[in-house]
């Protein structure tokens, strides 16, 4: 048995780089939401807005990029 250890280092690589930036998408949206709630507070509606707006934005992509993988992996 060979082993490839450079598809394996690849397949590691594109890993952790998509996880890493799938979580720090999702964070970005979490704080989005956070920046919208204290905005709202704060009775700046069009800021709270654009928060909110780019807060479901990270979130679709997130979703995007996870419904391609379950699609990868199907297919």
């Amino acid at each position: 048995m060979k082993i490839d250890w450079a598809a394996l280092g690849s397949v590691f690589g594109v890993g952790l780089v998509v996880t890493v930036g799938l979580v720090a998408l999702f964070s970005l949206g979490l704080v989005g939401l956070s920046k919208q709630k204290q905005q709202a507070a704060a009775a700046q509606g069009g800021a709270a807005a654009l928060a909110r707006t780019g807060a479901y934005a990270c979130f679709a992509l997130c979703a995007a990029a996870i419904a391609w993988g379950i699609y990868l992996i199907v297919a």
